[in-house]
């Protein structure tokens, strides 16, 4: 066996975990479907920033999509409320409203990558495909 073969069979595949937070409920089950039928494990869900702080640890995901506008609590807290609990946390804001001051202050929260809803849900697995590629 040659050692290219030797490192390719060393090679391990893994399956990228996603949790979704959204506070729409249609769009959360969408996203949850969607990621699901496209080959990735959803291993959570949560409905506002709260929820989702006290699911992450528990869900153990490779990335977490967050919605930006949530009653309460919104993307930009939920984020830093996550990377205190696990710094190393890769995050993509998910959302309507974007512009350069919201990324500016996502990327000050510990996001990875803010995506336009308006992009859709294939930029949105390219970019988790991307950011999750150096974590295997």
């Amino acid at each position: 066996m040659t050692a290219a073969k030797r490192i390719e069979s060393a090679v391990v595949s893994r399956v990228i975990r996603v949790m979704v937070v959204d506070d729409t409920d249609h769009v959360r089950r969408m996203l949850t479907s969607m990621l699901s039928l496209d080959g990735y494990e959803v291993v959570g869900d949560s409905a506002s920033g709260p929820a989702a702080l006290e699911a992450v640890q528990a869900a153990d995901p490779d990335i977490v999509v967050i919605d930006y506008k949530m009653p309460g609590m919104d993307g930009l807290d939920t984020a830093r409320g996550i990377r205190k609990r696990r710094p190393d946390q890769v995050m993509i804001l998910y959302t309507a409203y974007i512009d350069a001051k919201l990324e500016q202050e996502a990327a000050e929260a510990g996001i990875s990558l803010c995506i336009g809803k308006v992009d859709g849900l294939s930029s949105l697995e390219r970019e988790i495909n991307r950011l999750c590629a150096s974590l295997f």
